[in-house]
């Protein structure tokens, strides 16, 4: 492991500890040259999963783009951060346990809507609005009055 600080090529590890969910390794590092420190993230690398998009179209999944999806939904609401992490860490160890390495982007969102209804009816309507591509106002009213009859 290169020291970020001057280039030296190794390093001795003086703490290793498992991520909460025990998906990466943090270790913190001390340069045997300069004898800064630093941390590193180990993560097992896999096959990527991919997203099958309405169109029929192929991209890996990626956790950032779904978690900035949640942050802008979740946009003024009293979500916390923790809380919207905790989905995207939900969703991607779903799709890890998966057989098949491809999934329709339709049932990542339904996954996700189901969380987020339960979390925030607010940030649910807004997520839904988006990924369900409403095509009118009747439609979105419908949303909101079976989201009214659950109660």
């Amino acid at each position: 492991m290169k020291c970020p600080y001057c280039d030296y090529p190794e390093s001795k590890v003086i703490d290793s500890r498992e991520s909460k969910n025990g998906l990466c390794i943090r270790r913190r590092r001390e340069c045997l040259s300069c004898k800064k420190r630093f941390t590193t993230y180990e993560k097992i690398e896999e096959i990527p999963f991919m997203v099958v998009k309405k169109d029929g179209r192929r991209q890996p999944f990626d956790s950032q783009k779904l978690l900035r999806g949640l942050l802008k939904a979740c946009e003024k609401r009293p979500v916390p951060l923790a809380k919207l992490e905790e989905i995207v860490e939900e969703v991607e160890t779903k799709l890890q346990d998966r057989t098949d390495k491809e999934l329709a982007a339709s049932k990542i969102g339904q996954l996700v809507m189901k969380r987020l209804k339960t979390l925030d009816k607010v940030a649910y309507v807004r997520f839904a609005s988006v990924y369900r591509e409403f095509k009118d106002v009747v439609e979105f009213k419908q949303e909101l009055e079976s989201l009214l009859k659950e109660k």
